[in-house]
């Protein structure tokens, strides 16, 4: 049995445990939500390090990407250092592959051209695969990183534009404790009027689902939402605001579909060799044997 664990910094009432079997091997996948506490975080990877066959470290990145260049988050680097004995990932390296895969199979296969299509993504540097893809397929992109973690109404349109406001913004930034640039713990079940403008041009929302739901305005009616980490209450939410399509890019588990962190860490876990770093083609070798496929939804 493979049992993985992701330690969020995220609302514990967003906790989710359940079992599956997945290339033959019984899996057991929890999500354990610390509600922004660093330290509570940091005690429970060490208090489960070695019992458990791989951790996925939620609602922190360990880095962020942009213009050829990855930062390093500092709180992040202390969860990831308490795990000496068991593999921990960030989700990273699966949002490189899943997500990038999960683009191109909305334009080639589902038939959602994406070419000229207005997509606000509101944080590349946490999404940097599906930013690049997305750009690659023609989209008509808003990148709203300055908008939606640092509070400035400037929206970047190109991925040069977004490598150049990282060199001088992301050394300082990624120093700052997360809650100043992303909704931990109870901020992640308060919303905040902020950006609205940018929603309503767009017609494709994409991005981390707690972004989302912190800015999101009371109507989002006619838009497709892509996005990961979404409960039954948070697929409600979404068809009450007006959401056309709800596409999530991993799959579903009893209702819920667990964030990247908690896939790569299983991913890891099914390897065969989990405490060896696993490269894109790993991964993608194990998503093809899995057949994960993205979740879509008509609302």
């Amino acid at each position: 049995m493979k049992r993985v664990v992701s330690v969020s910094l995220g609302s514990s009432k967003r906790n989710h445990a359940v079992e599956a079997e997945l290339l033959g091997e019984r899996c057991v996948i929890e999500r354990i939500g610390t509600d922004g506490n660093l330290a509570r975080a940091i005690a429970l990877v060490k208090e489960l390090d070695g019992k458990v066959d791989a951790f996925g470290m939620g609602g922190i990145d360990l880095y962020v990407q942009a213009g050829g260049r990855r930062y390093v988050l500092r709180e992040a680097r202390q969860i990831a250092r308490a795990a000496r004995l068991t593999p921990i990932v960030d989700g990273t390296g699966l949002k490189d592959t899943l997500e990038r895969k999960t683009i191109a199979f909305l334009d080639d296969t589902y038939g959602l051209k994406l070419r000229g299509r207005k997509v606000l993504l509101l944080c590349a540097v946490d999404r940097f695969g599906m930013a690049e893809t997305l750009a690659q397929r023609g989209a008509d992109l808003t990148l709203g990183d300055l908008i939606f973690t640092v509070g400035l109404p400037i929206p970047l349109y190109s991925l040069r534009a977004l490598g150049l406001v990282a060199r001088v913004l992301a050394p300082v930034l990624t120093q700052l404790p997360l809650r100043y640039l992303y909704p931990t713990g109870a901020a992640q079940e308060k919303t905040v009027s902020r950006g609205e403008p940018f929603f309503a041009a767009n017609e494709i929302i994409a991005g981390d689902f707690h972004f989302i739901r912190r800015f999101m305005p009371l109507s989002l009616q006619g838009k497709i939402i892509v996005t990961n980490t979404i409960t039954k209450e948070d697929v409600m939410l979404l068809k009450e605001r007006g959401v056309k399509l709800l596409v999530t890019t991993t799959p579903e588990f009893n209702g819920r579909s667990f964030g990247t962190n908690v896939m790569e860490a299983l991913l890891v876990a099914l390897s065969g060799s989990p405490h060896t770093a696993l490269t894109a083609r790993d991964y993608e070798a194990l998503l093809d044997k899995l057949d994960f496929k993205p979740r879509i939804t008509e609302l």
